[in-house]
């Protein structure tokens, strides 16, 4: 250890100094101990015995008492740290989505860009922002002068930060929640992205996460194109996003389904933005009522079925019971298809791991009496990094079938 540390020193236990080395970059609070007076949001330095493991931010409010943000001891958490990070995080996304993909995706994503708790999305020429670590609350003026700064010097200069800081996670952090334009400055909070050759209206005030689904932009191209010429019906349609893929790549009619109007309506305006709405008949309705009643009458005339429901499980305590609520929608869509139909099925829950997503496709296959062509196996798009030595930063699993 070449610099000479200026941080109060945690003790971390044996178990935690494991998974530190094998790159997770979470210390639990019953994994530490210190004699020092410990400042919430502070940086800590994390000791196993004399052999040091990392630095990150300190919260006793969570029960990740520690989010490691670096594993160099020469790291000194400046300006110049946080642009690095910055840099690292943009030059990455110009390279896994390049072109007009790059200006409308993920920028960062949290523990998978080594700024814990962090998201931002762009926009365009605004990003909006989550927060959910208080060190990086603390932080976050010179983080955000370090992402104006990035993009001020690849010459596409952004308008202005919208925060959308009512995650829930907050108050575990001890912090407050709120949502508004940083820095005083106000621009109008509907925009317009385009995705996949579609226009979107993004509302970042009130629209879902930070405003758009942005994880599932090549999972819509690997759906359409599949599309052409079937009768679709998409499930949970939210935006609309899977069946305007379908529509515009020649899709013979999309039926999109959501239980809230205010998304049928949404999706309807973004049909008629594309010139699609003559391709599209939209229904409010619960898709698990829908698919029930469609069996009873044992209708049959969707060729193609998409299912993009929202997460049924946020933690493993509930695993079990979103389990059986998605082998029953699968089981209900395959049921519906003809021979040979089409299924594509997701899942945006951490906890519904893929083996137990795996797992209940293929029951729900033998209770159909169907077999399953597997034709896609899909994940988040890559601006959304998965890390191999964080579980966590993985989610969504994304599968495409022939129904034979």
């Amino acid at each position: 250890m070449k610099t000479e540390r200026i941080f109060p020193k945690v003790s971390i236990s044996q178990k935690a100094a494991r998974s530190l080395k094998n790159g997770h970059p979470w210390v639990y609070a019953d994994e530490i101990s210190s004699d020092a007076a410990l400042t919430d949001g502070c940086i800590v330095d994390c000791f196993e015995g004399s052999s040091w493991q990392g630095a990150g931010f300190y919260n006793s409010n969570s029960k990740i008492a520690v989010r490691i943000i670096s594993r160099n001891s020469n790291d000194v958490f400046d300006q110049k740290f946080w642009y690095r990070r910055i840099l690292y995080a943009v030059s990455y996304r110009k390279t896994v989505m390049p072109g007009d993909d790059f200006k409308c995706c993920r920028l960062i994503h949290g523990e998978a860009d080594q700024i814990p708790g962090f998201t931002c999305d762009r926009y365009g020429d605004i990003v909006v922002t989550q927060i959910a670590c208080l060190g990086v609350e603390l932080n976050k003026d010179i983080i955000y002068k370090a992402l104006l700064d990035v993009f001020e010097e690849i010459g596409e200069p952004l308008k202005g930060i919208y925060e959308r800081n009512e995650l829930a996670l907050r108050e575990k952090e001890g912090l407050e929640l709120y949502k508004g334009w940083y820095d005083g400055k106000d621009f109008p909070c509907v925009t317009e992205i385009i995705e996949n050759g579609i226009k979107y209206s993004v509302d970042v005030e009130n629209g879902q996460k930070t405003g758009f689904f942005l994880d599932q932009k090549y999972n819509r191209l690997a759906a359409a194109k599949i599309a052409k010429d079937k009768n679709v019906l998409d499930c949970f349609t939210h935006t609309g996003s899977f069946g305007l893929n379908c529509a515009y790549n020649g899709a013979r009619h999309v039926t999109s389904v959501d239980i809230s109007s205010q998304a049928v309506e949404m999706a309807r305006a973004n049909a008629e933005r594309n010139g699609l709405d003559g391709k599209i008949d939209y229904v409010c309705e619960d898709v698990f009522e829908l698919l029930t009643k469609m069996a009873e009458k044992k209708d049959h005339s969707f060729d193609y079925i998409i299912l993009d429901p929202p997460a049924f499980t946020k933690s493993r305590e509930t695993v079990d019971s979103a389990g059986r609520g998605y082998k029953e929608i699968n089981l209900k869509a395959m049921k519906l298809l003809p021979r040979g139909g089409y299924l594509a099925t997701c899942s945006c829950s951490h906890f519904m791991t893929d083996e137990l997503f795996r797992k209940m496709l293929s029951s729900a296959a033998r209770d159909a009496s169907v077999s399953l062509r597997q034709i896609e196996a899909r994940t988040q798009a890559p601006d959304h990094p998965i890390l191999w030595n964080v579980p966590e930063t993985e989610y969504l699993k994304f599968y495409i079938f022939q129904v034979v």
